[in-house]
């Protein structure tokens, strides 16, 4: 194998670990297993991630630069964001799960859960309740700690059969990334004990602290969209000015990512479009809404979203031959708006504030040039 081949297969493993951080698939867990070494080696020098693999699975642990950043929950089937409720459901599942035997049914799972929470009075009476525990089941399944060996969720829904599901305790052990096992937090607030989870060491030399800087400024280049250079502290500001361009480096030979730079930030930029959970433009009604949006923020600057409501219904009226059925319904830019927001806000191209939408400097890459007449 030629040293750029080499290099490529290094590159797809992983990107493979950045875009699934607990991954299952055949093909791309051989080339994990394959350049685990080098890999091991990168992620702990310029990232701290911890990477473990077997013959199953391999899992990168990774730490996100921003713990409070709620701009990519967990989606249901449908793209749906999960809830509080759903996440709550999440969390007693997985209480549960790891108690349970080597094979468990979904309704005793729900029994189980229910049991979990009866001291808050949590209930699966209703179909949409058991939904909540469905939407959680199949994600379980995506991320592979369940495997279904008999029956369908639907089934289930339906009150008219069951299903049968081995657990894997190897990835179910895998999940926690928290740098402290959660018995030992003394925090009593939700960020409090989230800080406490999550808190790294504290570096106490210069060769320690600049390697933390370094650390966590590849972690927002390889996490995030953008990296803007308003959010960051005078310490890291300082660090990457003098370090940008080796970052930088380290990044694109490992990855395949070309770095964008511009006077506000950093985009660490996929060619192949790949190594992204949220894609702009994007076919379809809601990637055409989200597209629109952007454009009217562009030529804005930012708008009450009660002007952009009014934006996106005259945007329905005039594209309904070609968007899905009821845009025009009384009431259907909310949703509309809510799922163009949502991916605006995911990508680092908008900030919502109370009423209030405002661009953020990388949505000028979506403003439209004035027309240019050109004579004869």
């Amino acid at each position: 194998m030629t040293p750029e081949e080499e290099l490529a297969q290094c590159q797809a493993a992983l990107r493979a670990l950045l875009m699934s951080p607990l991954l299952r698939d055949p093909d791309k867990l051989v080339l994990v297993r394959r350049h685990a070494a080098e890999l091991r080696d990168w992620l702990t020098r310029e990232t701290g991630w911890r990477l473990v693999v077997d013959s199953e699975s391999a899992r990168l642990f990774k730490a996100v630069p921003d713990t409070l950043d709620a701009t990519r929950p967990a989606l249901g089937r449908a793209g749906e964001p999960f809830g509080r409720r759903r996440y709550v459901v999440l969390c007693l599942a997985l209480s549960v799960l790891e108690r349970a035997d080597a094979q468990t049914t979904l309704g005793k799972l729900a029994e189980e859960v229910l049991d979990a929470g009866a001291e808050h009075a949590f209930t699966l009476g209703s179909r949409a309740e058991r939904g909540d525990l469905v939407a959680v089941v199949r994600t379980l399944l995506g991320w592979g700690v369940l495997d279904r060996v008999s029956g369908d969720e639907e089934a289930y829904l339906a009150d008219t059969g069951d299903v049968l599901y081995d657990v894997r305790r190897k990835v179910l052990a895998g999940l926690l990334t928290g740098l402290r096992g959660p018995s030992t937090i003394t925090a009593e607030s939700f960020e409090e004990r989230l800080a406490e989870l999550t808190a790294e060491p504290y570096a106490d030399t210069d060769d320690l602290r600049n390697q933390a800087l370094r650390r966590r400024l590849t972690r927002w280049l390889l996490d995030d969209p953008v990296l803007y250079f308003k959010d960051l502290g005078v310490d890291e500001l300082a660090y990457l000015t003098s370090q940008r361009h080796a970052i930088i480096r380290r990044i694109e030979q490992a990855t395949g990512l070309v770095a964008e730079v511009r006077a506000e930030g950093i985009a660490m930029v996929d060619p192949d479009d790949e190594l992204t959970d949220v894609r702009l433009p994007e076919q379809r009604t809601d990637g055409h809404v989200t597209l629109l949006v952007a454009e009217r923020l562009a030529a804005l600057g930012s708008a009450s979203t009660e002007e952009l409501k009014a934006f996106v219904r005259h945007a329905a009226a005039e594209h309904t031959s070609f968007w899905r059925k009821g845009v025009t319904d009384p009431g259907a830019e909310d949703g509309l708006l809510a799922v163009a927001l949502g991916k605006l806000t995911a990508l680092r191209l908008a900030h919502v504030e109370g009423s209030r939408v405002t661009g953020l400097p990388a949505i000028s890459r979506y403003a439209l040039d004035p027309p240019t007449v050109k004579g004869n």
